[in-house]
């Protein structure tokens, strides 16, 4: 089982990387839900870890509905860290009503050339998440989908039973099911074992005081390390 955990600095790279993740999702602006990160930064890790790097495409926090001039920068920046090596892309599109935006993804698609893609967790803003689904599965460079069930947490009992729903859904697509916010290794088993997902995506559930804004927590992280590796 997988584990991809946030990094926004070097430190927090290098800590997940020697703690047991198998993956990174890079990012700066943890504070409003995730931003592009800097070229440097991507550039330190990708010199100092051998980690699998997903690197966030998102130019802004206003909303995830984009202007041209916003997948422009959306696409240079994808072409500037393809460039660097990263292993692929976390992005999310939405039309004005609440519906993945397939023209703007086809565009920012064909920037990644073939590098693999998460949708990320504007997939939770879609109107229905069974038919935000069905559109993503017609792209097979979106291999995963970043959800934390259309709601605040995972945990919550809805979420574990939409989660659980959407990986039934999921598998005929080849798509993997992520699911991620409000997860911590105190509920982390029953969780997984409920919902039957292969990954899952850590934030501050493995940061000290359970803090996103905190570093990584090596203790929290084997603690998540092991409990993926019974399941």
């Amino acid at each position: 089982m997988k584990v991809e955990v946030i990094a926004y600095t070097l430190g927090d790279a290098i800590l997940a990387a020697r703690s047991g993740a198998d993956r990174l999702e890079v990012i700066t602006a943890p504070q409003e839900g995730g931003l592009t990160p800097s070229y440097g930064l991507v550039q330190q890790i990708r010199e100092q870890t051998s980690i699998d790097i997903r690197v966030m495409i998102r130019p802004h926090s206003r909303h995830f509905c984009y202007d041209k001039e916003d997948i422009a920068t959306m696409m240079q920046d994808i072409a500037a860290f393809r460039q660097l090596g990263v292993s692929g892309f976390v992005l999310g599109v939405l039309t004005p009503s609440w519906a993945v935006d397939e023209n703007a993804l086809a565009r920012l698609l064909d920037a990644a050339d073939g590098l693999p893609v998460t949708f990320h967790k504007a997939f939770d803003e879609t109107a229905h998440l069974t038919e935000a689904l069905h559109t993503l599965s017609r792209f097979p460079q979106i291999t995963h989908i970043l959800t934390s069930g259309g709601r605040p947490s995972s945990l919550e009992d809805s979420a574990v039973d939409t989660i659980s729903e959407l990986v039934g859904l999921s598998q005929p697509y080849g798509i993997t099911i992520m699911p991620g916010g409000g997860l911590h290794h105190g509920a982390l088993e029953a969780f997984l074992r409920k919902t039957s997902v292969t990954e899952f995506h850590m934030g501050s559930g493995v940061r000290l005081e359970g803090n996103l804004l905190q570093s990584i927590d090596p203790k929290l992280l084997l603690k998540v390390r092991n409990i993926a590796d019974r399941l």
